[in-house]
């Protein structure tokens, strides 16, 4: 299944990556494009051949790992890619850090309680959250983190080979206005997880034992009552690629995201499809890992 996603992804790519408007050959040769250096260019990249040949061409080339070679800046889409994704990685690695270790305490703190003051106000906070996109909510971090209280640059990149404190300081601002979002989300979605399991009957029955309301939660509650936020977690990957091109825009940092939207503008139709070809098969992945995870917390899942 996952092989057939990934091909039928690929050809929704590249069809889609060619119904934009313009001509590459313009983009490389600027705007003392001639027609005859046009058509010259035309041909040379192969953009004059029927539309499913070079479909078939440039799949059987992205098998073999070669994505192809940008048509504006001739650097190896493969290579960019390289460069990029690890930028991506750790965005979105140290977002849902962030998301998880504030999400699962407040909602396991909120379900013991529902309809307490701080059940209430945790839930406002969140239902706040889900309607702040990351634009809205990084600028006023800048603001008061950066451009007020110098805690943070307010824009750079450093990798985290060369300088990894300064690299893990500097990703702070910007995993944290990524995981905004995600807080909110994996807050609701475990909290009322939560209340329907404390309901069950195994959970009466391991109160009646004797075990403290902590360990009753750690032991008993917890485990069986993540399989939707292990979905939401999946389903997450596509808001967190979208979420981390507005981030990495406005922080300057050089992922994958920046470098789709620049490879869109520059109407470079390789680069283009090539990140947008690694991210589905990132986001499927995603997704195969998720279904595996669901056999090891809930081992009925295995029997059904």
């Amino acid at each position: 299944m996952l092989v057939g996603i990934l091909l039928v992804v690929s050809m929704g790519v590249f069809f889609l990556i060619h119904l934009l408007p313009g001509n590459p050959a313009y983009a490389i040769l600027g705007p003392g494009a001639t027609p005859p250096a046009v058509a010259k260019i035309t041909r040379q990249l192969g953009l004059d051949r029927p539309i499913l040949t070079q479909y078939i061409s440039w799949l059987g080339r992205a098998i073999q790992g070669n994505l192809g070679t940008s048509y504006v800046t001739q650097q190896s889409v493969s290579s960019a890619i390289g460069h990029a994704l690890p930028v991506d990685i750790e965005l979105v690695a140290l977002s849902q850090i962030i998301a998880f270790g504030v999400a699962l305490p407040l909602a396991m703190s909120a379900s013991r309680r529902p309809g307490s003051l701080f059940d209430r106000l945790a839930s406002g906070f969140s239902l706040g959250s889900l309607s702040l996109p990351a634009f809205v909510v990084g600028v006023p971090l800048v603001l008061l983190l950066a451009v007020t209280i110098h805690w943070f640059r307010a824009t750079g990149y450093v990798s985290i080979l060369s300088q990894p404190l300064t690299n893990l300081h500097d990703m702070i601002l910007p995993s944290l206005t990524l995981a905004i979002g995600s807080i909110a989300i994996y807050f609701r979605l475990l909290r009322n997880d939560l209340i329907s399991t404390m309901k069950e009957d195994f959970v009466a029955l391991a109160r009646s034992k004797g075990l403290t309301s902590r360990e009753v939660m750690y032991r008993h509650v917890l485990r069986p009552s993540m399989f939707s936020l292990m979905t939401a977690t999946a389903i997450n990957v596509g808001s967190l690629i979208g979420g981390a091109v507005v981030v990495e825009y406005l922080f300057d940092m050089p992922g994958m995201g920046l470098l789709l939207v620049n490879s869109i503008y520059a109407r470079d139709y390789l680069m283009a499809q090539g990140v947008i070809l690694v991210l589905a098969a990132l986001f499927v992945l995603a997704n195969f890992i998720v279904d595996i995870l669901y056999h090891i917390v809930d081992p009925r899942v295995r029997n059904a």
